[in-house]
């Protein structure tokens, strides 16, 4: 590993251990704000470690992002989403410009 991906690397765990501590942040809230969510990256962390030929799964992704098996996480932290967050998450996902 070079010294950029050490980098790289550390500041994802860094990223992740961030999220795993805010947990009363909704995905639908980073989903508006930023566009994209813990699932987000855990999707692009599968399909970085299967580039690599590691294989990893959905839900082993998501465990490594939510700290937690998924289901778990859900039924402790996520809320149903209200129809201010969903109109939001709507318009931000029309284009700009």
């Amino acid at each position: 590993m070079n010294d950029s991906t050490a980098i790289e690397a550390a500041a994802f765990r860094r990223l992740l251990a961030h999220l795993r501590e805010r947990s009363e942040v909704q995905n639908i809230d980073l989903m508006i704000l930023a566009g994209f969510c813990r699932n987000c990256l855990a999707d692009w962390l599968r399909d970085a470690a299967e580039a690599s030929g590691v294989p990893m799964d959905r839900e082993q992704a998501r465990e490594q992002v939510y700290g937690m098996p998924f289901a778990e996480w859900k039924t402790r932290y996520q809320r149903d989403a209200t129809p201010e967050q969903l109109a939001a998450f709507e318009a931000s996902r029309k284009p700009r410009g």
